[in-house]
């Protein structure tokens, strides 16, 4: 057969084949077997009227990783396998991206902040082996920009020559699940808005399309809130660790214009002992020891939810931070809520027995109060299980539901019918297995080890004990990163390529074959440094030369 002839290849054939290493993998994928090179004037043609400049400039960085990745095949001897491949090789010169008759003409960043229901993510490519131009085509902006990421990583480096094998390339793309997320804790420890950024590129590599941005927390409320600037000015760590209005815009202009959506998480009513620096009218317990009697991590705290001024205050401060992020979506947590706090609490307990109130009745008026203020906004309210499985609380039922303590808790979820997120501690929390961070602590594990794997992650099934007809339910899912243990220092490691499992999950769909994935997700860890993310390896470098030979049972 003559290299020029197409080979129509399955997708499960196309996950084993070397050279194949795209992530996440694509719905539908047919290759040849020929090698093609990037002509030194390759171009990328905008095929669209008023293109949005956020396309533009995402058509500039896909040409600049051309340029500067430099990434030698992963096999034996890298690039010399192909130098004779080379030699005989035609050239692509062009690539059109064009949008479907009828389609819409907005921008990457418009099309990413839509609800999730709304969002077109879809495209297909096709990469010619006969020199003619490879096009991609969407019904959206953001279809192109996922095709951009797909074409990026069909290529390889040799000797000063820039060149794809296994071609001429068909693809057909589209996301299985509209929500694929990567969570960041910023209140533990504080991140720049040059590591959130570097953060956002590397999300964009693999099609993630939600920040879930735990921006504050008990220990510090960096976030400078316009109306409520007091409660960074006294909770943040220093004047230096502090999130501005002009950050927090940055931030989302960059993330929308790699196609991220930044939901925004404001932790309600526990987690937030920081607000007592400024307003300890409204935080029952402050700093109350033992600590361990009144919260799950120091200091103690929560807001006094029985509280008419302080349900209003924290509507208000929710409205404001909500005015701040384009999203749909607005987080207000609900998570590990301390009980015993408020029943040591004098003030809460003389308003539930002026009122004759339980304190369920009361935190349910509270999230009424506060979610309405963001209903009122457009903004649909996220929370954490508990809210649903744990505390009688009168829910929207558009509310999303993160389930987070165990997978097993995504069908109790279902049950109450809401909409979920699956965030589960048993296979996407990042931090896992780093031993413990408490002092005073020989035992030394954390509470949620062992360390959680990429193929642990990577095994998750997201339908897993779900009626069919709860499966439209599933709205995606995402890894998490805690960061008791974390910060600017190793957040690359920790995340790299570890995060990138949970985007092929939720992109491709459950059911992957691992050991196929391996190579793909080893290419995936060069390309990321090649590029100034500092993945980890997975492997000794002899082994990822060499796939499957350092199986157990090779």
């Amino acid at each position: 057969m003559r290299p020029s002839v197409l080979a129509v290849v399955t997708i499960v054939l196309a996950r084993a084949t070397p050279g194949i290493a795209l992530w996440p993998q694509p719905t539908s994928l047919q290759t040849g077997s020929s090698t093609l090179l990037l002509a030194p004037n390759f171009n990328i043609k905008v095929s669209i009227p008023h293109a949005p400049s956020d396309l533009t400039d995402a058509v500039t960085r896909t040409k600049q990783y051309l340029q500067n990745d430099k990434l030698e095949r992963l096999v034996v001897g890298r690039g010399a396998a192909d130098v004779s491949a080379l030699t005989k090789a035609k050239s692509l010169s062009s690539l059109t991206l064009q949008l479907n008759p009828g389609a819409t003409v907005r921008s990457i960043t418009a099309e990413a902040q839509v609800a999730l229901e709304d969002r077109d993510e879809a495209y297909a490519l096709t990469v010619p082996s006969d020199g003619s131009g490879a096009v991609i085509s969407a019904n959206s902006t953001l279809g192109l920009f996922r095709g951009l990421t797909t074409f990026g990583q069909l290529w390889y480096y040799s000797g000063g020559i820039v060149y794809a094998i296994n071609q001429p390339t068909q693809i057909k793309d589209a996301p299985a699940y509209p929500y694929r997320g990567f969570m960041l804790d910023t209140a533990r420890n504080f991140f720049s808005v040059s590591d959130i950024q570097r953060t956002l590129d590397a999300m964009s590599w693999v099609k993630i399309n939600t920040f879930h941005w735990h921006v504050v927390d008990s220990q510090s409320f960096p976030l400078e809130v316009p109306g409520y600037t007091d409660l960074a000015q006294k909770g943040a760590y220093s004047a230096s660790s502090v999130y501005s209005p002009s950050d927090v815009a940055s931030i989302v202009s960059y993330a929308g214009a790699r196609g991220i959506d930044v939901l925004v998480e404001i932790d309600t009513p526990g987690h937030t002992s920081a607000i007592a620096a400024a307003h300890p009218e409204h935080i029952a317990c402050a700093d109350a020891t033992p600590w361990s009697d009144f919260a799950n991590e120091p200091p103690a705290g929560q807001l006094r939810l029985a509280s008419p001024a302080t349900a209003n205050y924290t509507a208000g401060l929710l409205a404001a931070t909500a005015k701040m992020f384009p999203s749909t979506m607005f987080s207000t947590g609900g998570d590990e809520i301390n009980v015993n706090c408020y029943t040591q609490d004098g003030p809460t307990q003389q308003i539930l027995n002026s009122t004759g109130q339980t304190l369920g009745q009361a935190l349910s008026k509270f999230t009424q109060t506060t979610h309405g203020a963001l209903e009122a906004l457009g903004k649909t309210p996220v929370v954490w299980e508990e809210m649903v499985l744990d505390y009688n609380v009168t829910l929207s039922p558009k509310t999303v539901v993160m389930v987070w303590i165990s997978s097993l808790d995504a069908a109790a979820v279902a049950t109450a019918g809401f909409r979920m997120v699956h965030s589960p501690s048993d296979y996407f929390y990042l931090d896992c297995g780093a031993g413990g961070w408490v002092g005073d602590y020989p035992a030394g594990n954390s509470w949620c080890e062992p360390f959680k794997t990429w193929q642990k992650a990577y095994s998750f099934d997201p339908l897993a004990n779900l009626t069919a007809d709860q499966h439209k339910l599933v709205l995606g899912g995402q890894q998490l990163l805690w960061t008791e243990q974390s910060g600017p220092q190793n957040l690359d490691s920790i995340a790299w390529p570890r995060a990138a499992a949970s985007a092929e999950i939720f992109w491709s769909g459950a059911g992957g074959d691992g050991d196929a994935a391996l190579p793909r997700l080893h290419d995936i860890g060069y390309r990321f440094r090649q590029r100034g993310v500092d993945a980890i390896p997975l492997q000794p470098e002899w082994c990822a030369l060499r796939p499957g030979v350092c199986d157990l049972t090779a």
